[in-house]
C-alpha cells in the first residue's frame, strides 16, 4: 500500500489530530457552501405598484362614480354648515351666559346692600341723637360707621345727593310745606337717605319739599 493510500485511509479523528498538532496547515481552504440563489419577488394583487395608471370606466360606471363623489360633497357642506351653526349658537349661549351671571351677581349685591340699609339708618340716628356729645364710646360708634360706608362704597354704594331741586327720579317728596323766599320744588328737609349701587337705585331719598 502506498504512503497516499495509508493517508486516505487515515480515520477522520486521526486526521483532527494531526491537524491541531500542526501536520495539516490550518489554513487550508474548507470545502464552500453551495450559494442559494434569490429569487424576485412577485408583486402582489391589490398592492400600488400593480395598479395601472388609466382605469377605464363604461359610460353608466362613470356616471356612478360621478354621482356618488358629488353626493359625498353635499354632504360635506351640509356637515359644515352644521358644524358653523352649532358655533354661532354656542357662541351666542356663552354671551348670553356671561351676561345673566353678570346681571344676578349684581342682583344679588343690590337685594344684599339693600339689607344693610335699616342698619345704616340707625347709625344716622344715632349719631343724630348724640350730637354735641364726646366720648371715647361715641367716637368708636362713629369709625364703625365709617368703615361700614366704606366698605359698601367699595362695592359700588353711593349716598343720594338731597340738595337743591327735587328730582323725582332720585327723590321721593313725602310732604309738601309753603316756605317763604324758596323756590317752588326746593328741597327742604331730608326724612331719610337714598342710596344707588352702580348706577342703580335701590332706595330713594325721602324728602321734603316747598310747594
Amino acid at each position: 500500500m502506498s504512503k497516499q493510500e495509508k493517508e486516505a485511509g487515515k480515520a477522520p479523528a486521526q486526521q483532527d489530530k494531526e491537524k491541531e498538532a500542526g501536520k495539516i496547515p490550518a489554513n487550508e481552504p474548507e470545502a464552500q457552501q453551495p450559494q442559494q440563489e434569490t429569487l424576485p419577488q412577485e408583486e402582489k394583487p391589490g398592492e400600488e405598484g400593480s395598479l395601472p395608471e388609466v382605469i377605464q370606466l363604461k359610460r353608466e360606471e362613470f356616471l356612478e362614480v360621478k354621482n356618488h363623489i358629488a353626493g359625498l360633497e353635499k354632504e360635506r357642506d351640509e356637515m359644515k354648515a352644521l358644524a358653523q351653526r352649532v358655533q354661532a349658537d354656542f357662541d351666542n349661549f356663552r354671551r348670553r351666559n356671561a351676561t345673566v351671571m353678570t346681571d344676578c351677581r349684581e342682583e344679588g349685591l343690590r337685594s344684599c346692600i339693600k339689607e344693610l340699609l335699616p342698619v345704616l339708618d340707625n347709625f344716622d340716628r344715632a349719631m343724630e341723637s348724640a350730637k354735641g356729645v364726646q366720648n371715647d364710646w361715641l367716637e368708636g360708634v362713629r369709625l364703625v360707621q365709617r368703615q361700614l360706608m366704606e366698605t359698601l362704597g367699595k362695592c359700588g354704594l353711593k349716598e343720594i345727593p338731597a340738595e337743591g331741586m327735587f328730582d323725582p327720579n332720585l327723590h321721593e317728596a313725602v310732604m309738601q310745606e309753603a316756605a317763604e323766599g324758596a323756590e317752588s320744588g326746593a328741597i327742604l328737609a331730608v326724612f331719610q337717605k337714598g342710596y344707588q349701587v352702580n348706577d342703580r337705585i335701590i332706595r330713594h331719598s325721602m324728602v321734603k319739599v316747598a310747594q
